[in-house]
């Protein structure tokens, strides 16, 4: 049913090589619905405009998983989506997303995945988003997501995003306003190369009594590339808020850290820490005695901080 391409991009970036088998799903390829199913707990609705999806997650729905990857297989295409997801009260589930673009022209290629999160009280959600670009082409694969997520009391979403090749410019916006005692951690990896860049920004209002929130950023600059990392918590209540960000510097990379933390309860605690630097040659060298290259004991340093 689908070419290799599309089978190649759907396992790198959402874990399958086809239909998935299991759970609800939709596959969008090139700004249309290649693949949609829904299941007896989890609809996937079009909207009516067009525009995107609408996920309705039945509040109690345990141990089910939705996909739904978006790929662009076209050089000159611009994909715009806005998809809803509206988890119940209760329900435990996984999310998996991700880009994956194949550009073998010259022109630009771009996705630009808008999803908004309301999560119900008590749910707890994985979000898993990964986002790859690839193609013999000499056009350019642009990829900027956006994350909102709005989190009643007591609930739970972790999202873990990935970046590590073939994307030339991505902007990553999450925002999150969380209600008492409401949790979301954040982890992203990213390795730029080349002329890449990359811009990160996270927003997190921490609106209710004893929410929390955690962000934590790895990521690697090599040749010229670029990054910049913003992030800013604002605690309103009694909460916890922890921002982190570690970079590695190689070659002529830039790395920027722009934190922002502010406290307008006297019982708000907000962390930021912020660590940029290059690889440490006693870690080169403690590897190159096991009979590494340099180039491997590179390689080897950089699996384990982006594992």
């Amino acid at each position: 049913m689908f070419s290799d391409i599309i089978k190649n991009l759907l396992s790198e970036v959402a874990g399958v090589e086809g239909i998935p088998t299991i759970g609800a799903f939709n596959i969008r390829n090139n700004g249309k619905s290649a693949g949609r199913s829904s299941t007896e707990t989890i609809q996937i609705i079009p909207k009516p405009d067009g525009t995107g999806i609408d996920i309705m997650i039945k509040p109690g729905t345990k141990n089910e998983s939705v996909h739904i990857p978006a790929l662009v297989t076209e050089t000159d295409m611009h994909d715009v989506v806005y998809n809803d997801f509206h988890i119940g009260e209760g329900a435990d589930v996984t999310i998996v997303a991700g880009c994956g673009i194949h550009n073998c022209g010259s022109g630009i290629s771009q996705h630009d995945g808008i999803h908004r999160f309301f999560v119900g009280k008590d749910a707890k959600v994985k979000y898993v988003e990964k986002h790859i670009g690839e193609g013999d082409g000499n056009g350019q694969n642009i990829i900027n997501p956006q994350t909102h997520i709005f989190a009643e009391e007591n609930s739970y979403l972790e999202m873990d995003t990935v970046q590590l090749k073939g994307v030339d410019s991505t902007k990553r916006i999450s925002t999150a306003k969380l209600g008492a005692g409401a949790t979301v951690v954040i982890k992203e990896k990213i390795m730029t190369h080349g002329e890449q860049y990359a811009e990160t920004s996270f927003d997190v209002e921490l609106e209710g009594e004893g929410c929390s929130a955690k962000l934590i950023s790895r990521s690697v600059a090599r040749d010229s590339s670029k990054q910049l990392f913003r992030s800013k918590l604002c605690g309103n209540n009694a909460c916890y808020g922890h921002s982190e960000c570690d970079a590695i510097i190689m070659d002529n990379g830039i790395v920027a850290a722009e934190p922002e933390i502010i406290a307008n309860n006297v019982d708000a605690t907000l962390i930021h820490e912020a660590a940029i630097g290059k690889i440490a040659g006693e870690q080169l060298t403690k590897l190159m005695t096991l009979g590494l290259t340099e180039k491997e004991a590179e390689a080897q340093i950089i699996n384990g901080f982006l594992k």
